[in-house]
Parts: structure tokens; sequence; C-alpha cells
């Protein structure tokens, strides 16, 4: 973040489009699970990835639905219902208070969901169940790749 460098760096899902709708089966009118992501090799130097998932149309302001930080290098995607997470990953806690996805239930119209990953060249200390503003804080100290 301070620095940024912004590089190609690609993150994809088989479970829907760029700028397309999240399926029922991703949501809380569905099964409620985590969708199935796959990303590009990250720069190198790259010693940690951040996931971010959020909203930006809430009612209440951004929502944060998925928060990990600190998943390895190595790692080049997520299953769909990913229940055990790469070894050394950590879960931040979402606007619901848990640590774990919470897909979209927009209570009013369709939303925009960001899924944004990020690649950092050092660990984030942080305990799990750290909030997105405390993990942006640290992604914010901490070096960036370049």
């Amino acid at each position: 973040m301070k620095g940024e460098l912004i590089m190609a760096f690609i993150i994809t899902s088989t479970a829907f489009t760029a700028s397309g709708l999240i399926p029922a089966k991703f949501t809380c009118d569905g099964a409620d699970v985590s969708p199935a992501l796959q990303w590009s090799a990250p720069p190198a130097g790259t010693q940690s990835l951040a996931l971010i998932m959020d909203d930006p149309d809430a009612p209440v302001g951004n929502w944060d639905h998925w928060i990990l930080f600190n998943l390895p290098t190595e790692t080049k995607g997520l299953v769909e219902g990913v229940k055990a997470l790469p070894t050394g990953t950590q879960d931040g806690k979402n606007s619901w208070g848990h640590t774990r996805y919470g897909g979209p239930c927009p209570p009013d119209r369709e939303h925009r969901y960001f899924f944004k990953l990020y690649a950092l060249d050092s660990r984030l200390t942080l305990k799990s169940g750290a909030s997105k503003k405390e993990v942006e804080a640290a992604m914010e100290n901490a070096p960036t790749v370049s």
C-alpha cells in the first residue's frame, strides 16, 4: 500500500465472470459457500498474500465479507467452499463478526462485490480475527513488492 506499485496480478473465478452476478449458491440465499478463486503468480519478492472481499454499496457503508492474510505465496487459489486454508493463512473478522467467508446478502438492491488480492513482501504481524481496518493498516506499514 505505501509506495504501492500496480502490476499484472490477476484473480479470477470459475463461479462467475468479472462484473457478472454472483450465483445464489455463494450467497445467503443459497449454501453461502466461498467461490473457487484462482490467481496468477505474484510478483517476484512476494512473501505473503492478503485477500479482502467487500461490498462498497451496503447501506451502513463498506461491508466486509471475507478477510484472509498471510497466505503463502505458492498458493495459486482457493477451492470452492474452502474449509482448510493453506498452512500459515490467517482469517480476519468480517462485518458479521465471523472469521470465515460470508456471502453476499444485500438487504435492498443489487450490490457490487470486490475481491482484492494483495502481494506483500513480508508477513503481517497480526493475530487471527484482525479487522479489515487492522489488516489494511498493517499492509500500509508493511514493505511492498516493487
